[in-house]
């Protein structure tokens, strides 16, 4: 594992979901097309099936992003990479599988890739989603890349992981940064604030910025848009059209 992880290294610009503007999210193809385009780093979200794997998928539900039914903690592994993950974004992914955490680690070090790995637990999985991904990240995150920065809502995930490793730098998102983000961000140990861009005024951002917090905003898909959070000092950017980006600013 390699441990000599610096903020300062995270491009400006990280692949939303892998490239989800170009490619089914989370997914495989997702990843490939990030890289494709020149994305140096991605981001993808992590939650665990029946059998306690961790596997790339967003919602708690199957039905917008694959043909499957019901919860993803409700099947296996195999059972979900039966079922297909690319075709309700386009006839062109279809047969796309729902990829395991494991997996997208072999593309991400074929590729190059750095990750935000987001910790997406389902209901009452928080704690147990935080402990097997960290495991699984331990025993299988190659040398060559730089350590990924885990990043969640889910505060209760995040302690999860800075109680059980120090290997890993810690990234708290919000929606819109509530008053008391620093005691909350200081108290998991993270310098790295992750937050929507409508929400964010100049103003705030100063405030934060000046702190020493590192500040990223999601999902900017307008190179206006991001050159503005770029003028406040906004340190980066999730999009879903990382080739949109301007490269850096």
């Amino acid at each position: 594992m390699n441990q000599h992880f610096s903020t300062g290294k995270v491009p400006w610009v990280i692949g939303h979901r892998g490239a989800c503007g170009y490619a089914p999210e989370n997914t495989l193809a997702s990843i490939h097309k990030a890289a494709d385009i020149g994305a140096q780093w991605v981001e993808f979200d992590v939650k665990l099936t029946a059998d306690l794997q961790p596997v790339l998928f967003h919602d708690t539900s199957l039905r917008r992003t694959s043909n499957g039914k019901g919860k993803v903690s409700q099947y296996t592994l195999p059972e979900l990479q039966q079922l297909d993950a690319g075709n309700w974004y386009s006839p062109d992914f279809l047969g796309e599988r729902i990829p395991s955490l494991i997996q997208a680690i072999e593309v991400l070090e074929a590729r190059g890739l750095g990750a935000m790995i987001e910790l997406k637990p389902s209901p009452g999985q928080e704690v147990r989603t935080a402990e097997i991904t960290l495991r699984c990240l331990q025993e299988n995150w190659p040398e060559s890349l730089p350590t990924p920065m885990l990043i969640s809502f889910s505060e209760k995930s995040l302690w999860e992981v800075k109680e059980h490793s120090a290997d890993f730098p810690l990234g708290l998102n919000f929606r819109k940064i509530p008053a008391d983000w620093k005691r909350r961000l200081d108290r998991l140990g993270g310098n790295s604030l992750h937050c929507r861009h409508q929400y964010l005024t100049r103003a705030r951002a100063e405030e934060i910025i000046t702190t020493g917090t590192r500040l990223r905003c999601f999902t900017v898909n307008s190179a206006r848009r991001a050159r503005t959070l770029a003028s406040w000092g906004v340190h980066g950017v999730f999009t879903n059209f990382p080739g949109r980006m301007p490269e850096s600013i």
